[in-house]
């Protein structure tokens, strides 16, 4: 009896990467970034230990986000970082598992046969895609089989995907790069214009999730922010309050909207009757900002909920997905946008 590696489900986001083994549950959460010295092009770090490096490397070393809203923006350093992870939940074998990745419903032909050919050469047997929205639904606990109308909103690091999926498929959906570092970016650009100082992205991220909020936040006040002062060049210390953050989110926030929006005008008469009643689920590290939720409920006027895990929804999905790989190869149930390729 041969004995394989057991399948392995990835989500992979442009801040983040999990891996769901089958039987175990997440094995792995890691930053979705690499470390290369650039002159020679050596890979350095990946994961927890690139990130630490991130503003604190020589001139020679950087940091590269090899995955972007979804899809591969550097293939090498892909294939690297998914081997390194690869071989940090698996053991030794000589039968390589099956691997299901999510990927955005935009994703061309290019990007698919780029992700498959990466996830391969990574040490997969076969590949498989999921759309991430099934599987954010399917982690949600919706079960996507059924002939019954329901919206997702998945708002990650880099893109946000609304989607309604309905009979194990996606009726309609809209892929947007306005997603949690957009809100970032915003914060870095509003200080800089304000107050004249230059902060990094990932202060501007510690600082939104600590007072930072669609609407005004009563429990968080005036939070201290250390930057440099671009008239001096010398640090210096601004105070921002909540008020101030609610202001500069508001146009990220309108192309959320808009792209919900846009996914109900187009979904049909019948399933909108469905999402009324059964309302609209948030998941990603984005849906969890401070009163987001709330704003989507009262534009759309659709109960709005964000999941128990928000970060991990969609790995679990994707998870769950792996016990039907075998009716997915067979074509008997179409519960993912199937692409294979024997190694």
């Amino acid at each position: 009896m041969l004995i394989f590696e057991r399948d392995i489900a990835i989500d992979v986001g442009t801040s983040t990467t999990l891996m769901f083994a089958q039987g175990k549950g997440i094995v792995l959460r890691e930053p979705t970034v690499v470390a290369v010295d650039k002159y020679t092009g050596q890979l350095l770090k990946v994961g927890q230990e690139a990130q630490r490096m991130l503003g604190r490397t020589p001139a020679n070393v950087v940091a590269i986000h090899p995955i972007r809203s979804g899809v591969i923006s550097d293939y090498d350093m892909t294939v690297a970082m998914l081997s390194e992870f690869v071989k940090k939940v698996t053991s030794f074998s000589l039968f390589k598992p099956r691997m299901l990745i999510t990927v955005p419903g935009s994703i061309s032909g290019v990007e698919e046969r780029a992700m498959i050919d990466a996830t391969v050469e990574a040490g997969a047997r076969k590949v498989y895609l999921a759309e991430s929205s099934l599987a954010t639904a399917t982690g949600a606990g919706v079960d996507i089989s059924k002939p019954d109308g329901h919206m997702v909103i998945d708002i990650g690091s880099g893109k946000t995907d609304v989607a309604v999926v309905s009979l194990g498929g996606v009726v309609e959906s809209r892929s947007i790069k306005t997603a949690g570092t957009a809100y970032d970016e915003a914060i870095v650009r509003y200080i800089r214009s304000k107050y004249n100082v230059i902060i990094g992205l990932r202060t501007a991220e510690e600082l939104k999730r600590s007072i930072g909020g669609i609407i005004r936040r009563d429990d968080a006040g005036v939070e201290e922010v250390k930057g440099r002062c671009l008239a001096t060049g010398m640090p210096k210390t601004v105070n921002i309050t909540s008020a101030e953050l609610a202001e500069v989110m508001v146009e990220p926030t309108k192309k959320i909207l808009e792209a919900v929006h846009i996914v109900l005008e187009r979904t049909p008469p019948e399933l909108v009757g469905d999402i009324a009643r059964n309302g609209i689920t948030m998941s990603g590290g984005g849906s969890m900002l401070y009163g987001l939720d709330k704003l989507i409920a009262r534009d759309t006027g659709i109960p709005t909920i964000v999941v128990d895990d928000a970060l991990s929804c969609t790995a679990y999905g994707a998870g769950r997905m792996l016990g039907n790989l075998d009716h997915m190869e067979d074509g008997m149930i179409n519960i993912a946008r199937k692409r294979q390729l024997k190694g």
